[in-house]
């Protein structure tokens, strides 16, 4: 495939020119190799030939995640003699979904990895530590390790928790830079706080975090991120996206407004309801259409996360478009008492709460059939004060308050780490259980 390093310097118009070009030829590559996409131009009538631009794919239906499920296999362009990596989605949304990479996806793994790495100011000298799984069929962990090698870093495969390992593989190899789910920063804290550590004093001094938000689309800290900034200062906090069905990730410079689109290995729209494109500034669902992909690309991908597009030069010079953080998922999102929230919302809220130690949310159908939050809560007050006090916390910042459940910190801790989740769990949706 054809990838240029520097797009994200060159003027809008050639990054739109290099993107029309490659998606000519990921169209005519579906259209000779996809099972499904072959199908879907036949019975929408379409001419593969006749989409020549970006603004051509508003004539294309949008894939779905319920395609991927219940067409799976017909999304494979290759014989299976070809793949030789095999990952599953998260299933956040619905039961997983089994992708398929061949070695040049592998090779186009490591490419994007380095540059999203390269991107948050790491190089070869860095020492990166990763503390996410490789294994369960993780792709994120498999990209990290490959991106890190392509770049030229030292390579530290700790694997995700245990405090004590982490520090004390810092100190004996002076990590510099590591992958991390910035709550699990907090624990790391927390240990070092205990046992006399020096964190600020530390060898890590880079921080790309994954699968919760840092920031607010106006690019200040969360609440998370402020907690970790004021106790961790010498850390420098960089946020990531991506997902396995993009196969590509979007990083924060270090002018921390938001994630660099990698032009050159994605093309992505922000759609409304209708699958119209929203304008900048305004929240719409990230659908992508991926470039260089052999094993299982995708065309116009609904990826449930809903995000803000800005396409101004960024301060950092490059002029490639970026996307805040994830505001939430389109099939999370909750409509109670007549206010639309999504859950980040609802964490944000929460970790600004001290005596909070750990929640799960659930939201489900009440009687009158509509939507009811409630939030189960770990924290060693009980008291009928202290559901006053979260109470009114949520009516000034939502306008609404949910139900509130009084837990062991330990059965909530029990509760978020569900036995084959590669994630924290913090949001169960029983709406369609009922």
């Amino acid at each position: 495939m054809i990838r240029d390093i520097d797009l994200h310097y060159k003027t809008p118009q050639q990054i739109a020119q290099f993107q029309n070009e490659r998606l000519r030829e990921s169209i005519a590559y579906l259209a000779q190799h996809s099972p499904f996409y072959r199908r879907m131009f036949s019975e929408q009538g379409i001419n593969p030939a006749e989409i020549q631009t970006i603004d051509d794919l508003q004539k294309l239906p949008t894939t779905t995640k319920q395609d991927l499920q219940l067409h799976n296999a017909d999304f494979l362009c290759v014989p299976a003699t070809k793949v030789v990596d095999y990952v599953t989605t998260s299933g956040t949304l619905g039961e997983p979904v089994t992708f398929a990479l061949t070695e040049s996806d592998l090779q186009r793994l490591a490419y994007n990895e380095a540059c999203s790495f390269t991107m948050a100011g790491c190089t070869d000298k860095d020492i990166m530590q990763l503390m996410t799984t490789i294994d369960r069929r993780f792709m994120a962990g498999l990209a990290y390790f490959l991106g890190a090698r392509e770049l030229g870093c030292g390579v530290v495969r700790v694997g995700n928790g245990i405090p004590e390992l982490q520090w004390d593989t810092i100190r004996r190899i002076g990590s510099t830079a590591c992958m991390v789910v910035p709550s699990f920063l907090t624990r790391m804290v927390e240990f070092a706080d205990a046992n006399g550590i020096d964190y600020n004093s530390s060898s890590l001094k880079r921080a790309i975090c994954i699968g919760e938000a840092l920031r607010t689309p106006e690019g200040e800290f969360t609440t998370l991120g402020k907690r970790i900034n004021e106790k961790w200062s010498s850390l420098e906090l960089f946020s990531t996206y991506a997902s396995t069905e993009m196969q590509t990730s979007f990083t924060e410079c270090k002018a921390h407004n938001g994630g660099h689109i990698p032009s050159d290995l994605i093309i992505v729209e922000l759609l409304d309801e209708n699958n119209c494109r929203v304008p900048d500034g305004t929240p719409g669902e990230v659908t992508i259409t991926t470039i260089g992909v052999e094993g299982m690309p995708l065309l116009r991908f609904k990826t449930g996360d809903m995000c803000i597009r800005y396409s101004e030069q960024c301060s950092c010079g490059r002029n490639s478009a970026r996307l805040s953080s994830v505001l939430g998922r389109k099939g999370q999102m909750i409509k109670f008492k007549g206010t639309t929230i999504y859950p980040p919302v609802l964490f944000d809220i929460l970790d600004n709460i001290p005596e909070v130690e750990n929640y799960v949310v659930e939201v489900f159908t009440n009687a009158l059939g509509t939507d009811q939050i409630q939030i189960r809560v770990g924290s060693k007050d009980h008291s009928e004060s202290f559901v006053k006090r979260i109470k009114d916390i949520f009516r000034s910042k939502v306008r609404v308050a949910p139900d509130i459940r009084f837990e062991s910190v330990e059965l909530i801790s029990r509760l978020q780490t569900p036995p084959m989740s590669r994630k924290v769990v913090k949001f169960f949706d029983l709406r369609h259980n009922n």
